[in-house]
Order: structure tokens, then C-alpha cells, then sequence
């Protein structure tokens, strides 16, 4: 797994952070990041954690996200010894999540764990930790955690609450027989009329602003998130989906039957069983909000990112699985040389991808590194020798250039810009009254690769910038202060 401060969804968290500790920073379109951030205690948490060690910033982030990995772990083990009372086994779910990290969740825009720190990660380390203490038949320590990931991050914790109800119902036996019942029921069960409830439900529901109509900028921004639009999935896309769905009901149903071992694992069984029934119900209301005649004020809430949570399920379990049939010398000593051959595939193949990934910068990229990628060399030289209150215009489709690699400027160059087609999209779509800003913003910005120095003139007349980056050789007309072998950073006359 890679570390990439200031990539994709840091670039909203960095920047909040940061104009928290200087205040004089980013005096231009920080709704970009103070809006999206505004629900979190996250951005408020990091800069008081600065304050109080007076450690940088950057090896504060660096810091937590090692923090928030090492407890993702440590309560994937804590799972895994519920589920399994076979060490090895315990062992390889645990070694599968790690090497799984950067695994992508199908559809969703999601990694299991980012490759930098953001509020998911220590949300999903807090859910984790709450799914190990209702394991451990301490459901009321889960609550304290289960609020602390609200806190962080509420869209995630509130998927996190659904699973921890979904585990708490199943771990009873008086609703598991019940289930059971209700299974062989079904199955002799013929498919009923549907009926239309949408009507119906609108009639109930008294949250007027669900039908409002929607003002065109917001419906552009929410175009561009394909994960909002559920008829625009590939049937690969779909196969993510659904198919971690029917292998937990698989498997349910397997280990119930004694089919998996020759002892029945109860716990396993219910676990499964909990997170089929999340899945299945989580998959329902995402068709619901997410249908073309469905609420469209609702996408935003991106109701199929529930998948991350089977994700982490579903590598933690195959991994043990891994671990309690294959990873087995003779005698059921352990192999080391199949632990060997598993780590190294599994691991190598991720790292192979992250590197092909991110060709432009280095695999880690620690504090106070020189970097070699033109972009970040242009962000630091525009950190260090521009004013705090320099207001800049780029490519709007710059995070998508080869070899950009999708870091933030505002996050790096600490400086204010115009708005993008491809971050702050994602922005506007969650903050409709922020959408006509975005719009016209990126509506100045089209044919950037062919602006001269009257197109500049007018951004500068229009919006107030005075700061450009742009590709070198720059257009004639610029003052341009510095360059490298790709970029220049000029001032407009």
C-alpha cells in the first residue's frame, strides 16, 4: 500500500485542515472544502492535534494513518478470532486484508482503506471495532464506538450501525430459528405481484425537499459521478456487487449444514448470515434512491458504498478460509512455504498495480521528500514563493494528466484556485446551492490548452485571479517566475 498525502479526497481534507491552522490561507472559494467538511469533527480534530503536539502537519497525517491502519487490523484479528478458533487461520484473514487494502470496492469510487488519511479510514477502524465487541457479547462498549465514527465520518457510520444491528439480531437464537424458517418458507414460495410503493411512500414521507426539482449545475455535477447512477454499471461492476452477497449466503447456509468442517461454527454462521441480510437490505434501498424515477435529492448519499464493509468481511474470511485448508503443512503443522508463496502473491500483485498506478510519483511519499513528479515540484515552488492570498487558475481537468496523479493543489499549493471539472464536481454534487459556482466556474475554464493571453485577461476580470499554471512553454503575454521541464507558474498583467 502506497501513502499519497494530498490525493483525490485529501485534497478536500488537507486543505479544510490547513486553513484551520492558518487562517490566512485560501481567502477564495473555500466552500470547495468547508462544505463537504462541516459534518466531520475530522478537520477540527487534526489541527487541535497540531496544536497541542506542535508536530508538522505532515508527519501528524502520516502519524493517524499509520494509527488507523494498525487499528483496522487489529480489529479485523479481533473478528477473526471469533469467527475461527484456528490461529493460522486467524493469521491469513488478517494477512488478506492488509495485502487488500487498495483493493478497489466494484462501482463505488472506494478502496478498502485510502492510500492517505481520511476520516473513513478511522471510521472504518471504529466500526470494526464495534463489529469485534458485539462478536465478544459486548455490544454495549460498540455504542461509544459506533458514536465516535459518526462523529468522523456519518455517512459511513451510519452503514456501520445497520451491519451492528443486522449482527445483533442474528447472533440471538430465537431470531436466527425464525430466519431459518422463514428461508424454507420462501423457498416454496412462487414470485408475488409487485406492488408499486413508490406513490405511497411519497405520500408518507412529509421531507418536501425529496421532490423538489433539482437546478441544472447540481444534475451536471451528479452526472459525472457514475456510482450515482446504478443503470450505468458494468456487468463487472454488478458481479462486485452481488456476487460477495450470494457467497455470505452461501456460506451461511453451508456452515449451518455442518457442510464446512466437521464441527458446525455457530458464530461464522451468524456472521454470515448478518452480513448477507445487510447486504441484501443495504442493495434495496441503493435500488430505491437510485433508480432513474427514484429521489435524485437522495444519491448524493451514496447508498451503494455500503459495499465497503462486505469488502473487508469478505477478504477477512477468505483469507481464513485460505488459512484453514491450504496453508496447512502435514500433520497441520504450518507451511512455511505456502505462507511464503500466498504473501507473495497476494502482496505482489497489489504492489504491482499501485506502482503502475502511480507512475508519476514515488510509492511512499514521505514528509520533506524532494519530489520528481513536475506537478508536485510546481505545488511546492507555489507554496514557498507565491502570496498566501494568490488566487489561481489551472487546467480544470488537471488531477487527470498524465502523470498528475490526481494530487489536490489546493491541499499541496496551499493556495486558492477555480474550481475543477473532476474534485470539486464531487463537491457540488453533495452541496446543491454550490453547484451554479462550480458550473460557471468550469464553464470560464473550457479550452484551456488553447487559452492566449486575452482568455487569462478575461478569467482575471471575471473571478479576480491573478495566478496561472500552465503548461511550458506558456503562451506569450505571461510573467512567468518559474518553470520546469512540463509547467509554468506566471502572473497575469
Amino acid at each position: 500500500m502506497g501513502y499519497h498525502p494530498g490525493l483525490e479526497d485529501d485534497g478536500v481534507y488537507l486543505a479544510a485542515v490547513k486553513a484551520r491552522l492558518d487562517s490566512a490561507l485560501f481567502p477564495h472559494n473555500t466552500a470547495f472544502f468547508r462544505l463537504q467538511t462541516q459534518a466531520t469533527v475530522f478537520d477540527a480534530g487534526m489541527a487541535g492535534f497540531v496544536r497541542a503536539t506542535h508536530m508538522p502537519l505532515a508527519w501528524a497525517e502520516l502519524s493517524w494513518q499509520l494509527a488507523c491502519l494498525f487499528a483496522i487490523l487489529f480489529a479485523c484479528h479481533s473478528i477473526a478470532r471469533r469467527l475461527c478458533c484456528d490461529p493460522q487461520a486467524q493469521w491469513a484473514g488478517v494477512a488478506v486484508v492488509a495485502a487488500l487494502f487498495t483493493l478497489p470496492v466494484t462501482g463505488t469510487a472506494l478502496y478498502l482503506a485510502d492510500q492517505h488519511l481520511h476520516p473513513r479510514n478511522a471510521a472504518a477502524a471504529l466500526i470494526l471495532l464495534a463489529v469485534s465487541r458485539i462478536l465478544a457479547g459486548r455490544p454495549r462498549q460498540a455504542v461509544p464506538l459506533l458514536l465516535a465514527a459518526a462523529l468522523v465520518h456519518p455517512l459511513m457510520a451510519a452503514f456501520g450501525v445497520s451491519f451492528c444491528a443486522f449482527l445483533t439480531l442474528a447472533l440471538l437464537d430465537s431470531v436466527h430459528a425464525r430466519v431459518l424458517s422463514l428461508h424454507a418458507r420462501v423457498l416454496s414460495l412462487s414470485e408475488r405481484p409487485r406492488i408499486a410503493w413508490r406513490g405511497k411512500a411519497a405520500a408518507l414521507i412529509p421531507l418536501a425537499w425529496l421532490f423538489q426539482p433539482a437546478n441544472p449545475a447540481w444534475v451536471n455535477a451528479l452526472n459525472t459521478r457514475i456510482y450515482c447512477h446504478l443503470a450505468q454499471w458494468t456487468w463487472y461492476e454488478w458481479l462486485g456487487a452481488l456476487a460477495p452477497l450470494a457467497l455470505f449466503g452461501l456460506l451461511w447456509r453451508a456452515t449451518e449444514n455442518n457442510m464446512i468442517g466437521r464441527r458446525g461454527e455457530k458464530t461464522l454462521a451468524r456472521f454470515a448470515l448478518a452480513v448477507f441480510a445487510y447486504g441484501v437490505f443495504q442493495q434495496a434501498l441503493a435500488v430505491a434512491l437510485l433508480a432513474p424515477s427514484g429521489w435524485a435529492r437522495l444519491m448524493p448519499l451514496q447508498p451503494m458504498r455500503y459495499l465497503q464493509l462486505v469488502y473487508f468481511f469478505l477478504a477477512l474470511v477468505a483469507g481464513g478460509l485460505v488459512g484453514k485448508h491450504w496453508l496447512r503443512g502435514r500433520a497441520g503443522s504450518v507451511s512455511v512455504s505456502r505462507w511464503a508463496l500466498f504473501l507473495v502473491l497476494m502482496n505482489g500483485g497489489m504492489l504491482t498495480w499501485q506502482l503502475a498506478s502511480f507512475r508519476g510519483s514515488a510509492h511512499i511519499e514521505l514528509p520533506g521528500m524532494r519530489p520528481a513528479n513536475p506537478w508536485l515540484q510546481a505545488f511546492a515552488w507555489i507554496r514557498a514563493s507565491t502570496p498566501k492570498d494568490a488566487y489561481f487558475a489551472l487546467d480544470p481537468w488537471y488531477l487527470r494528466a498524465p502523470g498528475e496523479d490526481y494530487h489536490g493543489f489546493r491541499a499541496l499549493a496551499q493556495r486558492s484556485s477555480l474550481a475543477d471539472e473532476v474534485k470539486d464536481a464531487s463537491v457540488a454534487m453533495q452541496v446543491p446551492e454550490l453547484a451554479p459556482v462550480w458550473a460557471r466556474q468550469v464553464a470560464a475554464e473550457q479550452g484551456w490548452a488553447y487559452f492566449k493571453l486575452a482568455d487569462f485577461q478575461r478569467l482575471k476580470a471575471e473571478f479576480g485571479v491573478d495566478w496561472v499554471l500552465v503548461a511550458y512553454r506558456q503562451p506569450a503575454g505571461l510573467a512567468c517566475a518559474w518553470h520546469n521541464r512540463a509547467l509554468a507558474v506566471c502572473r497575469i498583467p
